[in-house]
């Protein structure tokens, strides 16, 4: 998987703090039975289950030991070569990418149905 929302993540001199930021508020969880398949979007937490904020992970492979125990809110319907060339980077200390990689966000101007 990849992960992302961090905002701990703009300061290259935070890397000790990376994974742990967050806005001041916390979400409840939301389980469903949607399975966490290759492209599903998921809030990423601590242990307890209701300290998502801003961070979410995309599944690039079948994770089923994920199932039910994340908020699975949205599914990557194009672009997962992204995902596939951010996990493929290579990585050193604590899993993080050697060189900076940042997400983007591409406004669609016509609906996926």
């Amino acid at each position: 998987m990849i992960q992302g929302g961090d905002p701990n993540t703009k300061d290259p001199n935070k890397k000790s703090e990376y994974g742990m930021g967050g806005p001041s508020h916390k979400l409840k969880a939301e389980f469903n039975p949607k399975p966490h398949t290759r492209g599903i979007v998921s809030m990423a937490r601590s242990n307890n289950p209701d300290s998502a904020g801003s961070q979410f992970f995309i599944v690039v492979k079948d994770s089923n030991f994920l199932d039910r125990q994340y908020t699975v809110f949205g599914e990557v319907i194009r672009g997962m070569e992204v995902a596939d060339k951010i996990v493929s980077a290579p990585r050193g200390q604590n899993d993080l990418p050697n060189e900076r990689i940042e997400m983007t966000v591409s406004i669609i101007d016509k609906p996926v149905h």
